[in-house]
């Protein structure tokens, strides 16, 4: 995703290599360009019907200090989004990992869900674990690991995902591991 007038580069990583983005994250004071946008929510609630009305696709950044649930219900049907970026402002804020499972299982978000912000490679495996598809990547350690495809695999699991798709550890009913 770049930014108007933004000046720091970001690469987009995506299903396993690093992807071509058609996204301008727009500030709200800048006018709209003809493509596809992802705006504030403060952008959203101020221009609503215009956004909801133009061509190109519309993406939503949530940050950490919008109201999810508020912002859902603001936006009414979510299926009206693309995509929907939550932010990392710093590696420790973990307020968007829980967003992404709350957007996915209780709202019903099937759009894209993509990391925005601080995401160090470490923290790929369980943003993919929550729900999310795609990553802005603009720390050049992780950018390199990922070129060179180095993504750690997590094969335990504290927290229970889907039935079926984890099995627990013998004798540890809250330890799960993927199963065959």
């Amino acid at each position: 995703m770049t930014t108007i007038d933004q000046a720091e580069s970001v690469a987009i990583w995506r299903e396993g290599s690093f992807v071509d983005d058609s996204w301008t994250m727009v500030a709200d004071e800048v006018p709209l360009p003809e493509r596809d946008v992802i705006v504030s929510v403060v952008r959203f609630s101020e221009d609503r019907e215009v956004l909801l009305s133009r061509n190109g696709r519309l993406g939503l950044l949530i940050d950490t200090d919008d109201d999810l649930d508020a912002t859902v219900a603001a936006v009414g049907d979510l299926s009206r989004l693309s995509l929907i970026a939550l932010s990392f402002p710093k590696f420790q804020f973990g307020q968007s990992y829980s967003r992404a499972r709350l957007l996915r299982e209780r709202h019903g978000f099937s759009g894209e869900l993509r990391a925005v912000g601080d995401i160090l490679i470490d923290q790929i495996p369980f943003m993919l674990r929550c729900g999310f598809e795609s990553f802005e990547i603009s720390h050049e350690p992780t950018r390199a690991a990922l070129e060179r495809g180095d993504l750690p695999a997590i094969d335990l699991f504290y927290q229970p995902l889907d039935e079926g798709a984890e099995a627990p550890v013998a004798g540890r009913s809250w330890l799960r591991r993927a199963a065959e």
